[in-house]
């Protein structure tokens, strides 16, 4: 299968929940890089631990479906924008994908809440406001 097909089912299958399926495109050995919280998850059955946690603490687990608003690959290297509201939050993740005979292996996800840091004042006079993204023009 693809790298961009295999990262694009990955997506649609987190958004159904399907762990087992999810799991299947997914290295044993797979590393996620989490910079922003500076985490790593190392192992297949740790990533479907995190992924799939049902507890207060892991939002991002319910049934929130998965936006993918862009995918673009290029050999094994897969980058992904998505997007998941969630109640009162929207969760936006560029993901960096390698993915190699099949599987992922690898992975580096920055994820954020637009809006979650203000832009300083002093940008003002050089900047406009960023518009949702349902009212901005493709990129």
């Amino acid at each position: 299968m693809e790298p961009l097909r295999v990262v694009t089912d990955l997506w649609e299958r987190i958004s159904a929940h399907d762990w087992s399926a999810v799991g299947a495109l997914v290295a044993e050995d797979a590393v996620v890089e989490w910079p922003v919280s500076a985490e790593r998850i190392v192992g297949r059955a740790n990533l479907l631990a995190v992924l799939s946690d049902t507890g207060d603490a892991a939002p991002y687990a319910d049934r929130t479906p998965v936006q993918v608003l862009r995918a673009l690959a290029d050999g094994d290297q897969v980058v992904t924008e998505i997007e998941m509201a969630h109640e009162h939050l929207v969760y936006r993740a560029v993901s960096l994908w390698t993915v190699r005979d099949g599987q992922v292996v690898g992975a580096r996800e920055y994820w954020t809440c637009p809006g979650q840091d203000p832009a300083p004042r002093w940008r003002a006079g050089y900047v406009e406001p960023l518009k949702p993204l349902e009212q901005a023009e493709p990129a």
